[in-house]
């Protein structure tokens, strides 16, 4: 998705870079472009709809920086506006709640969630001296739990048994 996602990002700007200047039907062509290709990742349209809102008065109305194209200028507004919905503040991860100290990924199918839960659970009984259990609320893909605990064998981290069949609150409550 990220891939895609990111290639689909370089094909736009690299088209918008080399143009010496830009019109304003130029700009509106590019951030067309940039909200089909976020759709196409699976963006939520309503998120994509405020994204190019922000961006399209910021990149027409853009004064440009001598050292700079009118296309590097929309690649720093657009990267500037993502970071903004995103989030642009950085947040401390608070492992000293009261036990035990719950952490969901949550994410598309394909995304790393299982991999990146065995990688999380490592580096914190590793840099933190947390234990870990690492818990497959998937019930729905085939293997899922199974393979979170190959991860956890693998790397010495402590899974949940599986049971057959349970829900995922059923599961939780284990």
């Amino acid at each position: 998705m990220f891939e895609n996602l990111t290639s689909k990002f370089e094909e736009i700007f690299s088209s918008l870079k080399k143009a010496p200047s830009l019109n304003e039907s130029q700009v509106e062509e590019g951030l067309r472009k940039i909200r089909q290709a976020l759709l196409e990742a699976d963006v939520a349209l309503p998120v994509a709809k405020k994204l190019i809102e922000n961006i399209k008065p910021k990149a027409i109305g853009q004064e440009i920086i001598r050292s700079t194209t009118p296309g590097q200028m929309i690649v720093k507004v657009v990267f500037d506006e993502i970071v903004k919905i995103l989030g642009d503040t950085q947040s401390e991860l608070n492992l000293n709640a009261v036990p035990p100290v719950c952490l969901m990924l949550v994410g598309l199918q394909g995304s790393g969630k299982t991999t990146t839960a065995a990688k999380l659970a490592k580096y914190l009984e590793k840099n933190n001296k947390k234990k870990s259990l690492l818990v497959s609320l998937d019930i729905y893909r085939p293997a899922a739990q199974e393979q979170l605990n190959i991860l956890g064998e693998k790397n010495s981290i402590q899974t949940l048994p599986i049971v057959k069949d349970q829900l995922p609150l059923a599961i939780v409550k284990r």
